[in-house]
């Protein structure tokens, strides 16, 4: 039998008639993304087409991480429905990642609070820098450059030149694994050492590097090089 239309349904029922008279935290993540996809399709209404959408990704993170080119490939998701719900999601990700200069972020878990939940969501691998001041304050975060699903390149004199173009006391370097397992691998062990060799000459000491993964019931979201005891 098919889903009665949403605005079939009685009004409290409804998304948007749901959020105005209650606010946000009282709708579920279906019935949020309902509300950018506007319409469903014949048999489904907007709320079983986002259930669909949320069931297929396997949440709602491996929903954001999906690019409009997938999105319209589901039935009655066409450009404007998967460009307002990517649109939607970048927002939220850079609502989190919002600069505010003069933030310590002095600690891995700090750093990891500002910056992960936006790299987790990224499909591809991303280095970014976050700038600080002599009492490790946030001066300025930069992405130096994104890369395929397991790789991001950036040599040691890009990271630099754009540590010191902003005049920082030192830096701590970001960077995600899409695959959700933060370990390092040889290939980041190296050009940490490498990187970390070059600032000291430079005189802009590089605090840490962090890799973002996924978070695990065994294993923390991420893994901090200072931690580890190898920087």
């Amino acid at each position: 039998m098919p889903s009665p239309r949403i605005r079939e349904l009685p009004s409290d029922e409804r998304p948007r008639e749901k959020l105005a008279n209650l606010g946000p935290a009282a709708l579920s993540n279906a019935e949020l993304i309902a509300i950018f996809l506007r319409t469903g399709v014949s048999g489904k209404s907007a709320v079983d087409l986002a259930r669909e959408l949320l069931r297929n990704r396997g949440s709602l993170q491996g929903l954001a991480r999906t690019s409009p080119a997938e999105l319209m490939q589901f039935a009655g998701v066409k450009m404007a429905k998967a460009t307002q719900l990517c649109a939607a999601f970048e927002l939220g990700r850079r609502l989190v990642q919002e600069q505010i200069p003069g933030m310590a972020l002095d600690t891995p878990e700090k750093i990891f609070d500002f910056l992960g939940p936006s790299m987790r969501a990224l499909s591809q691998e991303c280095i970014t820098l976050i700038l600080l001041d002599t009492r490790r304050c946030l001066i300025k975060v930069e992405e130096v450059t994104r890369g395929t699903v397991n790789e991001a390149l950036a040599h040691p004199r890009e990271i630099l030149r754009v540590a010191l173009s902003h005049s920082s006391h030192s830096f701590v370097l970001v960077h995600n694994h899409p695959s959700g397992n933060p370990s390092p691998s040889s290939a980041d062990r190296e050009m940490t050492r490498r990187l970390a060799r070059a600032a000291e000459t430079v005189g802009v000491p590089l605090l840490d590097h962090l890799i973002i993964g996924a978070a695990s019931v065994d294993a923390p979201p991420y893994f901090s090089f200072r931690e580890a005891g190898l920087l």
